[in-house]
C-alpha cells in the first residue's frame, strides 16, 4: 500500500536487499499485478500503476500460508526438517548467509552452535537471501533420515553473476520497473512453503532432475535451500529465532531468455558467453559499460523495455538507475558483497555508454602507467635485487592500489554530469571526460609521488623517483594514450 510513499528497500547488504525485493516482485505476480505486455509495461511506468491489488490479495490470504512458525507448512521452509532438527539443529550464525562462511571459522564449529538469537524479522531477511544467493557446497547436516543428496548444497540461482535491478525514485516505481509481462500465468504460484500444493518437490533419495519454474512468481520466490526456523521468547515476550537447520533446497532449469531478463552476457576467456560475473580483481564500475550497451543492443527483456520509455526532464539528476549486485566467494566461502549504481535516462544509453567505455579505458591506462612507473622506480633503486624479491619491491612503489579506490567517484561524476547535460546537447560527453581525464591524472601524480616518497635519500633513489616519473610522463604523453589523457577529444 505504501510503496510509493517509500525511497527503497534498505537492509544490512546488498544481497538481503536484493532478496527482499525479488520476494516483493513474487508477490505482485502472484497476485496477477503485472503488465500483460511490453506497452503496457511502459504505461504503467509512466502512469504510475498503483499497487494496492497486490496487498489486496495479500489481505486475502489465510494466515496460515504466511506465519513463519507453523508446524506443518512454515513460512519459506520444510517441515520435513523437523525429524532432524532437535539431533542437528545449530545456532543461527549458519543461517546469516556472511557469517556461515564454509563452517571453518572456528576449527570445531563452535560458532555455529553459539547462542545469539535473531529476531524473526532478521531471521526472515536472511532466509530469503539464502534461498536466492546460497553458495555451493556440503550442509552441515546428515542425510541419513531424509536422503543422502540433503547434504549437496548447489548455488543460487543469482549466486555466480551479477544481479540488475532498474531502481526508480520510489519502492514502488522500483518494483515496476522490474516487473514484466508473465506470459501464461495458468499454472503459477508463489511458494509459501516446501509444502505449498500443486508444486512437485524433489526428493532427497537421489540425482534429482532441475524443475523449469511455472511462472515469474515462483521463479522469485523459489526455495534454494531446505530451512527450518525455532521460535524462542525473548525476556520482552519478543519472538526470536535461536535455532536452525539447513539441507539442499530447489534445483530449476532457467532459460537464459525468460528468466535471466536483467542478465548482461559476456565471454569468458575460452569463448563460453555467460551473465556478466563477479570479479575479484576487477570493480563492478569499470563494467559500466556493459549495462549500457545492453540497453543499446536489446530489443528484448529489461534493457529493451528501458530503452523504449519515453523521458522528459524533470529536475537534475537521472530518472532512473542501473543498480548492479554481486556476491564474490572463494568456492563456499563468501568474501565480501560488490556492488554499484549507475545512473540512466531514456534516449542517453548511447552516450552513458560511451562515457562508460572511455572512462575506463582510461583509469586502465592510468593504471597500467602506475604500474610500469613503479617497474622502473624499482630496477634502478634496487639494481641487485634477488629475484625472489622482486614482485615485493615493485608492489612497494606501486601507486595502483591506492588509484582504483580514488578513481571510482570521480567516474560516477562523470556520469552524472554527462546525464545532467542531456539530450539538449549535441555532445555531453567530450567536455566531461577531459574534465574526468584530467582529475584522474591529478590523482595519478598525487598517489605515485606518495609511493616514492618511500625511496629513502640518496642519489640513487632520486635518480629512480625521477626515472618514474619521467616514465609516467611519457606514457601520458605518447600517441597511444587515450585522447582525453593528452587533453584531446576523442570521438
Amino acid at each position: 500500500m505504501r510503496a510509493d510513499d517509500l525511497i527503497a528497500v534498505d537492509c544490512v547488504s546488498p544481497g538481503e536487499t536484493v532478496a527482499v525485493i525479488e520476494h516483493l516482485l513474487a508477490i505482485c505476480f502472484a497476485s496477477g499485478t503485472c503488465p500483460s505486455s511490453d506497452e503496457e509495461w511502459c504505461a504503467w511506468i509512466t502512469e504510475e500503476k498503483d499497487l494496492a491489488p497486490a496487498a489486496a490479495w495479500l489481505d486475502r490470504q489465510p494466515d496460515d500460508s504466511w506465519d513463519l512458525f507453523h508446524k506443518k507448512s512454515p513460512l519459506l521452509q520444510n517441515s520435513l526438517l523437523g525429524v532432524i532438527f532437535d539431533e542437528k539443529g545449530t545456532g543461527t550464525a549458519q543461517l546469516v548467509l556472511e557469517s556461515a562462511g564454509d563452517y571453518c571459522l572456528h576449527f570445531n564449529h563452535q560458532h555455529l552452535d553459539a547462542d545469539c538469537p535473531l529476531s524473526a524479522a532478521d531471521a526472515f531477511r536472511a532466509t530469503l537471501t539464502q534461498h536466492v544467493y546460497g553458495l555451493p557446497g556440503r550442509a552441515r547436516i546428515s542425510g541419513d533420515k531424509l536422503g543422502a543428496k540433503l547434504t549437496n548444497l548447489a548455488a543460487g540461482r543469482l549466486a555466480g553473476r551479477i544481479r540488475v535491478i532498474a531502481l526508480g525514485r520510489t519502492l514502488g516505481e522500483t518494483l515496476r520497473l522490474n516487473l514484466y509481462p508473465p506470459g501464461d500465468r495458468s499454472k503459477d504460484e508463489l511458494n509459501t512453503s516446501w509444502e505449498t500444493p500443486n508444486i512437485e518437490r524433489r526428493t532427497f533419495e537421489k540425482q534429482t532432475k532441475p524443475r523449469v519454474p511455472r511462472g515469474p512468481a515462483d521463479l522469485h520466490s523459489a526455495l534454494g535451500r531446505s530451512i527450518l526456523l525455532s521460535p524462542l521468547q525473548g525476556p520482552r515476550g519478543q519472538i526470536l529465532v535461536d535455532k536452525v537447520l539447513i539441507g539442499a533446497g530447489e534445483l530449476l532449469e532457467l532459460d537464459p531468455c525468460l528468466h535471466l531478463q536483467d542478465a548482461v552476457f559476456s565471454k569468458t576467456t575460452n569463448g563460453v558467453e555467460k551473465p556478466l560475473w563477479p570479479s575479484p580483481s576487477r570493480a563492478l564500475w569499470q563494467d559500466a559499460h556493459a549495462l549500457y550497451s545492453a540497453v543499446v543492443e536489446n530489443r528484448t527483456g529489461l534493457y529493451g523495455r528501458l530503452s523504449k520509455l519515453p523521458y522528459e526532464r524533470q529536475g537534475p539528476g537521472a530518472p532512473y538507475h542501473l543498480w548492479a549486485v554481486g556476491l564474490l566467494a572463494n568456492h563456499a566461502l563468501p568474501v565480501a558483497w560488490t556492488h554499484g549504481s549507475f545512473p540512466y535516462a531514456p534516449g542517453m544509453a548511447e552516450h552513458l555508454h560511451r562515457a562508460s567505455w572511455r572512462g575506463s579505458k582510461i583509469a586502465e591506462y592510468i593504471a597500467l602507467s602506475l604500474k610500469r612507473a613503479a617497474i622502473v622506480a624499482a630496477e634502478t633503486a634496487f639494481p641487485a635485487v634477488r629475484a625472489a624479491d622482486e614482485a615485493g619491491q615493485v608492489a612497494r612503489l606501486d601507486a595502483r592500489w591506492a588509484f582504483w579506490p580514488a578513481a571510482e567517484q570521480p567516474f560516477h561524476e562523470l556520469l552524472d554530469e554527462v546525464v545532467d547535460r542531456g539530450l539538449e546537447s549535441r555532445d555531453p560527453v567530450s567536455e566531461p571526460l577531459l574534465i574526468y581525464a584530467a582529475d584522474l591524472l591529478t590523482t595519478a601524480r598525487t598517489h605515485l609521488q606518495q609511493r616514492l616518497d618511500a625511496l629513502p635519500p640518496g642519489d640513487l633513489y632520486h635518480l629512480a623517483r625521477a626515472r618514474a616519473e619521467r616514465r609516467f610522463e611519457d606514457d601520458m604523453a605518447n600517441t597511444r594514450a587515450p585522447a582525453e589523457l593528452r587533453g584531446e577529444n576523442h570521438t
